[in-house]
């Protein structure tokens, strides 16, 4: 049996998500004064590996520590569709199930390629990594509900297309309207007339909004081995594994992969 590390390292250099607190940390001991070494981190629940819980969405959903444990650890994929995705692309299921079998109550990680341009990878370039990832089309969301998937990730800062967050629709408005042109991209790729199908107001953030209410789950920045071969397209165990965090909406996790 062997491991395989599907997380992103986390530190204070990492991207963070937009309106959101950076991760900071600091030593609050010193080996040479106190004896021993200790750090303060102050942060978000929102950067590097991370699993949302229901609660993130949900006022009254599941918090991290109400995750059970047997949905974080089993059989699952890992489908690459990196060779078919660019900036602002979208997938479908179909794109999905051409290239391998996903099963009820599988975990399904998705490969797009985009982990190679976080902020501490050696092609890092934060603003493709947030700005123009590829996402799901809207319809993903019945797919994996009729699935009865409770988790599933991808190696992208969101599992929502920025078309369907801040990202293409505000972000930056009145300063630097970085929305104005992501949405000339993609307007661009899609064509104008096509923007209200692909991208109507009822899709806006769809995977948190459709799919925690009903326990399905995400991992995002996903990182580390996803990208090598031998795990695509073939049956897996899988885990995402956070911190038993009472009353957490979201937590850092460690994503990985196993074997034989």
């Amino acid at each position: 049996m062997k491991i395989h590390d599907l997380s992103q390292p986390l530190n204070a250099d990492c991207s963070f998500w937009p309106f959101y607190p950076p991760f900071e940390v600091k030593y609050i001991k010193r080996k040479s004064e106190h004896g021993v070494n200790a750090q303060y981190i102050m942060t978000s629940n929102h950067m590097g590996t991370h699993l949302d819980a229901p609660r993130h969405f949900v006022t009254n959903g599941k918090t991290i520590d109400q995750i059970p444990i047997e949905w974080c650890y089993g059989p699952g994929v890992i489908v690459d569709l990196s060779d078919v995705l660019d900036d602002l692309d979208l997938f479908t299921p179909e794109m999905i199930e051409e290239r391998v079998e996903v099963r009820e109550g599988d975990i399904l990680f998705i490969h797009t390629g985009w982990h190679k341009y976080s902020f501490l990878a050696p092609a890092g370039d934060e603003e493709r990594y947030i700005q123009r990832h590829p996402g799901p089309h809207f319809k993903l969301c019945d797919w994996l509900l009729s699935k009865k998937i409770h988790i599933w990730g991808v190696d992208m800062i969101s599992t929502d297309h920025p078309m369907n967050l801040p990202i293409g629709r505000f972000l930056g408005r009145g300063g630097l309207e970085h929305w104005q042109r992501v949405r000339g991209l993609a307007e661009a790729k899609f064509g104008a007339d096509k923007m209200p199908e692909l991208f109507p107001d009822s899709a806006y953030q769809l995977t948190h909004n459709a799919l925690f209410p009903h326990d399905c789950i995400h991992v995002e920045n996903l990182g580390g081995d996803i990208g090598r071969p031998e795990l695509h397209n073939r049956r897996l165990t899988l885990g995402a594994f956070p911190w038993k965090f009472a009353g957490g909406e979201a937590a850092f996790c460690r994503a990985v992969a196993w074997t034989e």
